[in-house]
C-alpha cells in the first residue's frame, strides 16, 4: 500500500464517519412566535389587552407613609369617648406622632360588548401604623375624684380592607363601592383630612345605574345597604351609638337619587338619599367653578331630617344642616395649595390647608395642617370625634406617597 492509497483510505472514513455522526444530530426546532403584550388605549394610559382575549386590563395602585401629630388629623380625625357611666373614663386616641403605611392595588378592566362597555374596578388596601393611646379613669382610686391615665402605644397591622369590587356594563353598576351620595356630587377638597366634619357615610354595597345625555347633563340612581354598626342599649344608661349602620334587619334598601349639569366653567349637582332603617332624608348640593385657569372653587350644603344621635348613614354631621367650601390654587407645575372648611348647626367647625409638591412624576409629598373646633354636637356627649364639647384642637400630617 503506498501512501497515496493510504491518504484516500482515510479520508474516506473521516467523510463516512462524519457522515454517521451528521445523522445522529439533534435537529433544535424552529421557535414558534411569541404573543408580546398588546397596548390598548381606548381605556387611557396603562392599559393592555390581556393574550388571547379582547378584554383590556390595568394595574396600578400606590404605596403611602403618613405621619401625624396633635388632637386633629389622625387619618380619620382622632377619636375621643367620654362617658363615665359607660366606660368609667375616657379613650383618647392619637396624643403624640401617629405613622401609618399602606399598599394599594388597584385593577381595571374594559371590554366592548353588543351592549355596552364592560368594566370592573378593584381597591385593595394593606395597612401598618404605629401610635400612641392614653386611658384616662374618671372614678380614681387614689383620691376620690382624681384621674388616673393609663398610657400605652401600639404597632402592627392595621388590617386588610377591600374598598372597591364593582361591575359595570354600560350605565349599571353592582358590587361594593362607596354611595353615590359622596361619589356623585364629589368629595369635599383635596384635602387628606376632609371629614373633620363629615359629610356623609362612605362604604355600601349599590345597584345603581348612571345616566349621561352628552350634553353636560347627567343622573344617577342607587340602591345601597350602607355600612357599619349600630349599637342600643336600655341598661346602660339608654345608650344609642350609630356610626354607620345596615340595613340587614330589612328588605328596604336605602336609596339615592342625583343630577348634576356640567360645563366648561364648573358644575352643579345635588343629591337626595333616604336611610330606610331610621326612616330620615338628607340632601346635598353642591357647585363647582374655575374662575381661572389654575384655580378651582366649590361650595357644598347639606341637610337632614335627623339632627340627633343616632345619625343616619348620610348625614353624619351635627344638627340639621352643615356647610363646606374651599378650593385649589395650582402655583406651578408641580405644586398646589389646597384648604377646605366646613361648619355645622351644632358648632363643629374644621379647617385643613396642605401643600403638595410632586418631587418628581408620580412621588409626591403633603404637608397639612388641621384644626377643629368641637361644638356641642347635638344632645349627647357619648361620642365626639375628637375633644370634648367646646374645645380646640390642632394637629397635622405629613404624607409620603408613590403612585403608579
Amino acid at each position: 500500500m503506498n501512501i497515496k492509497s493510504l491518504l484516500l483510505g482515510s479520508a474516506a472514513a473521516l467523510i463516512a464517519v462524519s457522515g454517521a455522526r451528521a445523522a445522529d444530530a439533534v435537529v433544535v426546532a424552529e421557535p414558534e412566535p411569541a404573543e408580546y403584550v398588546k397596548i390598548c388605549d381606548v381605556y387611557g394610559a396603562g392599559y393592555f389587552y390581556i393574550p388571547g382575549t379582547e378584554i383590556c386590563m390595568r394595574i396600578g395602585g400606590y404605596v403611602r407613609y403618613d405621619i401625624s401629630a396633635g388632637d386633629a388629623g389622625a387619618f380619620t380625625g382622632a377619636r375621643y369617648l367620654d362617658n363615665s357611666d359607660l366606660l368609667d373614663g375616657r379613650i383618647e386616641e392619637n396624643d403624640g406622632y401617629y405613622k401609618q403605611a399602606r399598599f394599594t392595588l388597584r385593577t381595571y378592566t374594559g371590554q366592548e360588548t353588543e351592549m355596552g362597555t364592560l368594566k370592573t374596578y378593584t381597591e385593595t388596601r394593606f395597612n401598618w401604623g404605629t401610635g400612641h393611646h392614653d386611658i384616662t379613669n374618671d372614678q380614681g382610686t387614689l383620691d376620690q375624684g382624681d384621674d388616673i391615665t393609663y398610657s400605652f402605644s401600639s404597632f402592627g397591622s392595621r388590617g386588610v380592607s377591600l374598598n372597591f369590587a364593582w361591575i359595570q356594563l354600560g350605565g349599571l353598576r353592582v358590587g361594593k363601592d362607596e354611595t353615590a351620595f359622596n361619589t356623585f356630587t364629589g368629595y369635599a377638597g383635596n384635602v387628606i383630612n376632609d371629614t373633620l366634619v363629615p359629610y356623609g357615610g362612605f362604604d355600601t354595597n349599590v345597584i345603581q345605574y348612571y345616566f349621561d345625555a352628552g350634553n353636560g347633563f347627567s343622573a344617577v340612581a342607587s340602591l345601597e345597604t350602607g355600612e357599619g354598626f349600630f349599637i342600643n342599649g336600655d341598661n346602660v344608661t339608654n345608650l344609642s351609638l350609630n356610626l354607620g349602620h345596615d340595613s340587614i334587619d330589612s328588605y328596604v334598601p336605602y336609596v339615592v337619587g342625583g343630577v348634576k349639569y356640567t360645563q366648561g366653567w364648573g358644575s352643579i349637582s345635588g343629591v337626595v338619599a333616604y336611610d330606610s332603617s331610621l326612616e330620615e332624608w338628607t340632601g346635598k348640593a353642591r357647585l363647582d367653578i374655575t374662575p381661572m385657569q389654575n384655580l378651582t372653587l366649590f361650595l357644598m350644603a347639606g341637610y337632614g331630617s335627623d339632627d340627633n344621635i343616632p345619625r343616619n348613614f348620610y348625614k353624619q354631621w351635627g344638627g340639621n344642616w352643615a356647610v363646606w367650601g374651599g378650593g385649589t390654587y395650582t402655583i406651578n407645575e408641580k405644586t398646589s395649595f389646597n384648604l377646605q372648611a366646613g361648619y355645622d348647626e351644632d358648632e363643629n367647625l374644621g379647617i385643613a390647608a396642605n401643600i403638595a409638591y410632586d418631587i418628581v412624576p408620580g412621588f409626591t409629598i403633603t404637608a397639612e395642617v388641621d384644626y377643629l373646633h368641637a361644638g356641642k354636637f347635638g344632645d349627647a356627649d357619648f361620642y365626639n370625634w375628637t375633644g370634648a364639647d367646646d374645645d380646640s384642637n390642632i394637629g397635622g400630617v405629613l404624607r409620603f406617597q408613590r403612585s403608579f
